[in-house]
């Protein structure tokens, strides 16, 4: 028999809970006031929460029609969907082999992948750039999106979450003369839909927030991504412009949060799938 907690510790820990929302969200609610605020507004002391009016759009204006920020926008959205597509193909792939098909040496690939989540991303960035440059790569998108094409974590992933796919079912449709291709097609991956949008998501958070390495290879205008473009834009001429900046950091939060509304069930499913904690 399980006791139910007192009421007074109930209202207690949602009090707590309330509390501490109420904080965490307080950083992000000063960034979308000041988003409408004027630099003398932000730099003022004392300075008010509220902006003189939420109709003062100036900071968007000025991000699109003289910071080239809808090109920035364009090439973030190339590079995030890049890489989600290729994350998602080759990571599928990769999971249903190394989870249900016998092949000599499987568990030392999957010993590779997790070998290769340990290594600090910021280690490979030496090599990696002299391998960009011999190709030839430099200000170009497609370096940008070469080195996170396939990440480990989205590996690891779907391999955690096709061990929970039947071998029976795969078993059956092999029998009945199904091929690898038609059983991975058909079968294997309208079962692992929480898996991929998880892969999806996560991918898309990291190539949509990459700033690192954009900011290395490149270095033509033309080829900023959204981070890249708002640490440049923000910068006046003798100051950083904080009303840009804001407003810039709303632009590029924005297209986060409206896609993990949209798909926070299948990332909890898929977290949940593979036994991360």
């Amino acid at each position: 028999m399980i006791n139910k907690p007192h009421p007074v510790l109930t209202t207690f820990l949602y009090g707590l809970l309330t509390l501490g929302a109420i904080v965490a969200l307080l950083p992000f609610v000063w960034v979308l006031f000041g988003a409408f605020k004027s630099q003398a507004e932000i730099l003022a002391a004392p300075g008010a929460w509220l902006p003189q009016s939420f109709t003062n759009v100036s900071n968007f204006v000025t991000l699109f029609a003289e910071r080239m920020f809808g090109r920035y926008m364009v090439n973030s959205l190339i590079v995030s969907a890049a890489t989600v597509l290729t994350n998602v193909l080759f990571a599928t792939m990769a999971g249903y082999a190394m989870a249900k098909l016998e092949f000599p040496g499987h568990k030392l690939v999957f010993g590779c992948v997790l070998a290769a989540m340990m290594v600090p991303y910021i280690a490979l960035f030496v090599p990696q750039f002299f391998i960009i440059v011999q190709m030839g790569l430099v200000n170009t998108l497609v370096a940008v999106v070469l080195p996170i094409a396939v990440m480990p974590i989205g590996v690891f992933i779907m391999r955690q979450f096709a061990d929970s796919v039947p071998d029976e079912l795969l078993e059956a449709a092999r029998l009945d003369g199904a091929g690898e291709i038609t059983i991975f097609f058909r079968i294997f991956l309208p079962l692992v839909g929480p898996a991929i949008a998880t892969v999806a998501i996560i991918t898309f958070l990291n190539s949509w927030n990459y700033f690192l390495w954009p900011l290395i290879v490149a270095q033509n205008q033309d080829t900023y991504t959204l981070p890249v473009g708002l640490a440049v834009a923000s910068q006046g001429a003798r100051s950083t412009d904080y009303g840009l900046l804001l407003a810039g950091a709303i632009v590029v939060l924005l297209p986060v949060l409206i896609l993990f509304l949209f798909l926070q069930k299948y990332f909890v499913q898929g977290i949940a799938g593979t036994g991360i904690k």
